[in-house]
């Protein structure tokens, strides 16, 4: 087959699950992108997809080949148009944060969800990890600073500061359009964000939900991969921009909140590249 296989992985295939080797070699097109789609709870291990044009299911994106295809198949239950499939193979859209990519094959679930519980977030990782008694959280905005901890008296939440995380593969942008300025986002790039690393409890989680507008679907929890001290961790929590537009200049006061925390923290270069990007992008320059 000489055109370009596309799938979208919700499940055990993804980035650090247990049937990711299925994927082995193949060229990853986004981590964090999203498809038209509710994301359930099969009670075996692995996830079932609906359709729905009204939901989100988050996901990676893949280009594979045709022998990878026929195994994937083979895990899904999918024997073909017409026959008795345990999981249809449909195809649909999927969305990054830059480009939309029709034609992408997606596994839909063809038996009834009544007795599944609905995963949250859309996101099968967000439903295995964020129970966890204690997470890593990667700050790379204004939550790098101590002073908002301070005033709603969570400080004592935060205290376990773990050091200077790097995100790899992410750009910071401020695509968050809010009453007063623009808020931080990272967005896929081939780049990298500094960031500060809190060890949290369940606690310091729903603090987090609040100040982030979780339940107002403003930020979403999302599991990323961070380089610190020169070891990688996995499976870290971040939040994202869920409906993300064109880059805001922040008000004056954010701006400072994330220089203050990044200062002495972070690298000089990150530091740098932080207050050009103020300056570049919007001609702030902010003294703290």
């Amino acid at each position: 087959m000489n055109r370009k296989i596309l799938i979208f992985v919700y499940g055990t295939l993804r980035q650090h699950e247990k049937n990711e080797h299925l994927l082995s070699g193949a060229i990853c097109l986004a981590r964090h992108c999203w498809t038209p789609g509710i994301l359930y709870d099969t009670g075996k291990g692995y996830p079932a997809m609906s359709c729905d044009p009204t939901q989100r299911v988050y996901g990676e994106l893949y280009e594979i080949s045709y022998e990878q295809l026929q195994k994937l198949d083979v895990l899904d239950g999918y024997n073909g148009e017409n026959n008795s499939n345990l999981y249809d193979r449909i195809i649909q859209s999927v969305f990054t944060d830059l480009i939309r990519y029709d034609d992408v094959f997606v596994y839909i679930s063809k038996h009834s969800h009544e007795k599944m519980t609905k995963i949250p977030f859309g996101d099968w990782k967000c439903h295995s990890y964020l129970n966890n008694d204690k997470l890593l959280y990667f700050a790379y905005g204004s939550c790098m600073d101590d002073e908002r901890f301070r005033k709603s008296q969570v400080d004592h939440l935060f205290k376990h500061v773990k050091g200077c995380g790097i995100a790899h593969g992410f750009s910071l942008a401020y695509t968050r359009k809010s009453s007063d300025g623009g808020r931080a986002d990272m967005l896929e790039a081939k780049y990298s964000v500094e960031g500060k690393v809190y060890e949290i409890t369940k606690e310091g989680l729903s603090y987090l939900y609040r100040r982030e507008g979780v339940l107002a679907n403003i930020y979403r929890p999302a599991f990323i991969d961070i380089e610190m001290n020169g070891k990688t961790y996995i499976n870290v929590l971040t939040f994202l921009v869920i409906d993300k537009s064109e880059e805001t200049a922040p008000p004056e006061h954010y701006a400072r909140e994330i220089l203050r925390g990044a200062k002495g923290f972070v690298s000089d270069q990150y530091f740098a590249k932080l207050k050009d990007d103020l300056s570049q992008k919007f001609n702030m320059v902010i003294t703290i």
